[in-house]
């Protein structure tokens, strides 16, 4: 266990696993010739995809359950799924809408099986929580909740999987991609000498909202939209930066101790929550640094990556980065060139995510990714606190907030009140830095 996660570990107040957890429960895994049951909660887009990967996986699967709180996202994608998985699925009784269909789909697939997790991160905790009572195995998407109280239940649903000996892989994709591993070998075995500075980015342009449908309650409305909610995504910092900043602290080998920062809606007048820019200093122990940029702003400059500078050289990988490169200097320029990976192209990383959770199902190996799925989660909250409160906020003081954005999730409804809600004229509350608390 490294020195970064057994910090972590340790400020979220887990220790080592007490004898009396360790006596909890079956130890439940499937047999290598074994159909393994497949359930799906959240069937957007990311979703639709990690259910194909999953069911793409080597030996026999059967996917018995789709959930969504729309449940015409569910039996629009069963048709084609059945294209390339027949007969799986019956429409009359395993499709599930409302918020409370995640309930129906894990208990469909029972001990043993797998459940994939890409709802909004907003629900992730709960879902991850009930899954791990019931026995399931668990692939879940980014981000993995959206205040410290969510990520501290999926740290503890965590340890309780690792007793029943159920398996947890995480949305990092990037963790799983073997040129960006490659990458991260060199980087560590000190290619670039001591690593001074690290930079994550996502620049792009603007993001939609979609408007209200007649006759749509409000938390419908949002969780349609959720990337534009805060306590649906997080924010834009947390749930589309998370790899990159997951890159930059993997290849540090360390995790920050404070963040100071800014943000705000500069051009931004769509009604939600979102701010069109961040940036975030982050610091680390030995008191070198991560610089964070998001914005999604038209006509503006698009970067897409992150990079890595060292006392020697620099390296551009990361998320979009196809082909990670290392350089001499710091000017990532070809004549600067010391190492690129030139192996065969690997396997998709977003099938192999899969591929590792299933592999280790069938032949009982050990995986949870839940500690450095929340580490990950937890530097996209902590950036987030300092920007939008204009404060330096310490990794501690993030870590042990009691705040949560969405009070009372574990109850909500489609028909309920939405947890932030309009004024009178449509606009909902923005973070304001000097005014909003930690």
């Amino acid at each position: 266990m490294s020195k970064a996660r057994r910090h972590f570990l340790k400020k979220a107040g887990l220790g080592v696993l007490g004898v009396s957890l360790l006596s909890q429960g079956p130890r439940v895994h499937a047999a290598g010739s074994d159909v393994i049951k497949v359930g799906l909660v959240g069937c957007g887009g990311r979703g639709g995809g990690a259910v194909v990967q999953a069911l793409s996986t080597e030996g026999p699967t059967k996917l018995v359950a789709l959930a969504d709180a729309f449940e015409n996202r569910a039996t629009s994608l069963l048709p084609r799924l059945k294209e390339q998985f027949p007969n799986d699925v019956d429409p009359n009784t395993q499709i599930l809408g409302d918020l409370d269909g995640y309930k129906h789909a894990i208990d469909t697939v029972g001990p043993g099986g797998v459940i994939i997790l890409a709802t909004a991160p907003a629900f992730r905790p709960l879902h991850v929580e009930y899954a791990v009572n019931q026995g399931v195995h668990i692939f879940m998407e980014k981000s993995f909740g959206v205040d410290a109280p969510g990520v501290r239940r999926i740290l503890n649903a965590g340890k309780l999987a690792l007793v029943k000996n159920l398996k947890i892989v995480g949305g990092l994709m990037s963790r799983h991609n073997v040129p960006l591993q490659r990458a991260i070998e060199q980087i560590h075995a000190g290619i670039i000498g001591e690593r001074i500075t690290c930079w994550a980015y996502r620049m792009h342009g603007p993001v939609g909202l979609a408007p209200r449908r007649e006759d749509e309650s409000i938390i419908a409305h949002q969780i349609r939209n959720y990337s534009n909610f805060t306590w649906l995504n997080g924010s834009f910092l947390l749930d589309w930066l998370i790899h990159n900043l997951d890159v930059c602290c993997w290849a540090k080998g360390a995790l920050p101790v404070s963040a100071q920062g800014m943000g705000g809606r500069q051009v931004r007048t769509a009604q939600d929550q979102l701010y069109d820019h961040y940036a975030v200093e982050y610091t680390f122990a030995d008191g070198t640094r991560l610089v964070a940029q998001g914005r999604h702003q038209t006509e503006t400059w698009n970067c897409f990556q992150a990079t890595i500078h060292g006392a020697t050289g620099c390296a551009v990988i990361g998320e979009n980065v196809r082909n990670p490169q290392i350089f001499k200097g710091h000017n990532p320029d070809a004549t600067n060139l010391l190492w690129e990976f030139k192996d065969k192209p690997p396997k998709d990383q977003y099938q192999v995510e899969h591929d590792v959770l299933f592999d280790a199902i069938r032949n009982d190996k050990q995986i949870n990714e839940t500690d450095r799925c929340c580490e990950a989660t937890m530097v996209g909250i902590l950036g987030r606190m300092a920007s939008e409160t204009g404060k330096v906020v310490t990794w501690d003081e993030a870590m042990n907030s009691t705040t949560e954005l969405a009070p009372g999730l574990d109850t909500l409804t489609m028909n309920s009140p939405a947890p932030v809600m309009p004024d009178e004229n449509g606009n909902y509350p923005i973070a304001m830095p000097g005014v909003t608390q930690i």
